[in-house]
């Protein structure tokens, strides 16, 4: 049997301003990538978001992004090595600490935003920013976007990682993400994310704009939180998932 995980950004709320319905989509994932206040977030939120995850036996990863609260980590940024490196570790001891004070743990990390897709086309950032988190926890399985630099980074790292995928947005021929500039890139139709997403778990492979088939690993699935359609696009998927066979389930780490 296929088994495949449902993970969401979240926590991405700041102070009175909220982001999301993260409580309406912890019932529907299998896993969470909480903001750790680089790009969103604060501790009260951090708190909240990883007590609710918890209650709902939904695994808890870090979410680390830019340190870019205005811009939501969503700008490409020129940080030096060394203080992006030790931004994120920042952030993820961060995460740990406060999963520790509530009798959880952080299972996983996943970078945030444009440093993701920096990262992805990028193997020695990717490496920068996974030798960094490693330094602080060890143990961290890192979710890589799928056959790209990323995934080649954390082959050469020879540390645990999973495999992930995106139900809400298009895909390169180079099996990165279309620039949300470009039209098309994000995906807001429900049906669609879930038809795909059984589509590409079935054939193990992401399936480009232009139709090409990458094969590729596929442990996880991501379900943004930030748009106004993230909950209905989440049960969607799992709905379709679901009735292709699909077991869904936390993933496992891979060396």
């Amino acid at each position: 049997m296929i088994r495949v995980d449902l993970n969401a950004d979240m926590g991405e709320s700041f102070g009175p301003w909220k982001m999301g319905d993260d409580a309406a989509l912890l019932k529907i994932v299998t896993s969470a990538n909480i903001a750790c206040g680089g790009h969103a977030g604060d501790a009260d939120v951090m708190a909240a978001t990883m007590k609710l995850a918890r209650d709902n036996g939904v695994g808890i990863g870090a979410h680390p992004g830019f340190m870019d609260l205005a811009g939501f980590g969503r700008n490409r940024l020129s940080v030096p090595r060394a203080t992006l490196q030790n931004q994120i570790r920042y952030q993820v001891a961060a995460s740990i600490g406060m999963a520790r004070s509530l009798g959880t743990g952080v299972r996983h990390l996943k970078l945030h935003g444009a440093l993701a897709n920096m990262a992805s086309e990028d193997e020695q950032l990717a490496r920068d920013c996974y030798d960094a988190a490693l330094s602080v926890a060890p143990d961290l399985i890192i979710m890589v976007l799928a056959a790209t630099a990323q995934q080649q980074a954390v082959e050469r790292l020879k540390c645990d990682w999973a495999g992930e995928i995106f139900a809400d947005r298009a895909y390169n021929d180079d099996a990165t993400l279309v620039d949300r500039s470009q039209p098309g890139a994000v995906i807001h139709d429900p049906l669609r994310a879930g038809r795909r997403m059984a589509q590409m778990v079935k054939a193990g492979a992401i399936i480009t704009e232009s139709g090409r088939y990458i094969d590729t690993r596929i442990d996880t699935i991501c379900l943004h939180g930030d748009t106004p359609e993230a909950v209905a696009i989440a049960a969607a998927v799992r709905r379709a998932l679901e009735e292709e066979g699909v077991s869904l389930a936390t993933f496992e780490g891979h060396a």
